[in-house]
Parts: C-alpha cells; structure tokens; sequence
C-alpha cells in the first residue's frame, strides 16, 4: 500500500539554503512525518543556518540549538524533561548531519541509544562538511573531491570507504534503525510511521545531496538521489526489533552513471571507478546476507 504524503506543511517558506538543497527537503518530509507536536535539536551544521537569522526560524516546532557534538546529550535530555512534564506524546528529534553524527556526534550518539532513550535521532547524509566549505568526512564516500582531499597532481581524492553509520547502530542492536532518500518520500515517511510504533531509540540515515558541494545542477537533486539507490550506492532498508527488510524494488543501473553525473567523481578512471563497483557489489552481498540470517533469527 502506498503512503500519502501528510499535507501539513511545518517548514514555512524563507528559509536559507542553497538551491537545490537536499537537507531542506529532508527536514520538510520528516516534519510532515512527526507531526506539530515535535522538538527538534539541531547542532552545529547546515540546518543550524537554514531556518534563518534570530529571531526567525522556518519551523513551526519548537527548535532547540546544541553544540556540535551534544545532539544525543540534547535529546536525551528532552526527553527526560517532557516525560516529567507528562508530555509523552511529543516527539524529540535529533536532526545532525553527517559531521556531526559520524564523526564529530558519534560519542553522543552511541550512549543515547544505549541508554534507551524514546528519541528519533536523524542523520542528514550530505557526505561532508558542507557548512563549513566542503571538507570531507567519515561518510564521504571513496573516490570523492573535497577541499580537504584536492585530488591534484598527487590525485589526493578520499581513499577510504563512507563509515556507515546506519550499519553501526544495527551492530548497537538499536530497536529501529533504517536509511532512506528524499527522492523516495513515501518510503521515507512510511519508515517515520513505523518507527513511531517503536518504543525506544530509533535512528534514521536520509541521503541528501548537496550540490554545492557534490559538483552537479541544482535542478539534479532529487535524480542524483535516485541514481544512489538504483547504483546502490546508498542501499535502503530497514531493521525493526531484529527483523531485516532490503529494499529491491528498483531498475538497477551501473554505478558510472551514478558518480558520472557529480563533478566530485570526475577525476576518477575507468579503475578507479572500478574499484568503487567492486565495493558496491561486496556491501551488497552483505546486505541480502543480513537478510538471510536475521530472518533465519526470528524464524
């Protein structure tokens, strides 16, 4: 069954992102998705700009700011808060990118989950410091340009694979944990739905891209964010209380279609986008590997 698109709109026009900006569009489906009784903490990121200089803000939520590495400290704390005050019902959401959650925030991160806390935290996946001029990240993918690996004579481009965080909260026994894209909002939202019905940490990891600092037209967001998908690049799935759900429904294509249409893979050769095939296929092995033994678990 399909799953509508929520017409509330909790982000009001105005806001300060660059076109194109597949973190804005993030935010606008998962506020949908919660509902007007939620609490956002953003940390130092993209988002901690977006709303607008003070005292203005885009959301029509209460907004909470936190340093850059405190978002699961920040909700954690929410949370304790509201449910003193008889506020269960609400929503407390960590909204950090992917410095802040794969790197910077991951200490934070970790404990809130372990701790138990009922809280969303989301991961907008940008694959860089894109706020602070394009530096990479743990989540940058190989192969990729940023300014902190030029390429250059000495081709100096990421040699390291993206540090998946989703595949960590999973190792963390986290109750829900799932990726998704906002060129798939329906997926996106349905998985907010479930995640509702889960008491507990869940977390989420949304691909979005950025063309300010993915090198592609802004008019491109929403296809580049497919084309992750359809290369597996970014692989969607879900794993909800131990069970496994990878997603296949989808027309495969190559994954030079994928990093040909971004000019931050476009020092890549035919070997060296090669290499990025072979990892591709191998995570993807892994996954529908996941699958089978966590099914085999609950059988």
């Amino acid at each position: 069954m399909p799953t509508s698109i929520p017409k509330e709109e909790l982000m009001a026009p105005g806001h300060t992102a660059c076109h194109g900006c597949g973190a804005t569009l993030a935010m606008r489906y998962v506020l949908k998705a919660m509902g007007q009784k939620t609490v956002v903490s953003v940390p130092a990121s993209c988002w901690a700009v977006i709303p607008g200089a003070m005292p203005f803000r885009t959301l029509d939520v209460p907004m909470v700011y936190t340093p850059f590495a405190a978002t699961g400290a920040s909700i954690s704390g929410l949370r304790e808060g509201l449910d003193i005050q008889g506020k269960t019902d609400y929503n407390v959401v960590g909204f950090a990118g992917d410095g802040g959650t794969a790197d910077i925030g991951l200490q934070g991160l970790s404990g809130a989950m372990e701790r138990g806390h009922n809280v969303f935290y989301i991961m907008y996946d940008n694959e860089g410091y894109m706020n602070t001029g394009v530096q990479r990240s743990g989540s940058t993918p190989y192969g990729a340009k940023t300014t902190t690996t030029p390429v250059g004579k000495e081709r100096d481009f990421k040699k390291e694979n993206k540090k998946i965080v989703a595949d960590m909260m999973i190792a963390q026994n986290v109750p829900y944990v799932a990726t998704a894209t906002i060129a798939y909002p329906e997926d996106l939202i349905r998985k907010i739905d479930h995640a509702k019905a889960v008491h507990g940490p869940k977390f989420i990891q949304i691909l979005a891209p950025c063309p300010t600092g993915w090198y592609y037209p802004p008019e491109k967001t929403i296809e580049i964010s497919r084309l992750a998908v359809q290369s597996r690049m970014f692989p969607l799935y879900e794993f909800i209380q131990g069970k496994f759900y990878l997603n296949k429904s989808f027309k495969p294509v190559d994954v030079s279609e994928y990093v040909k249409a971004q000019d931050r893979f476009k020092h890549l050769n035919d070997d060296e986008i090669d290499n990025l095939r072979k990892y591709v296929d191998e995570r993807w092995n892994q996954l529908l590997e996941w699958e089978k033994i966590y099914s085999e678990q609950k059988e």
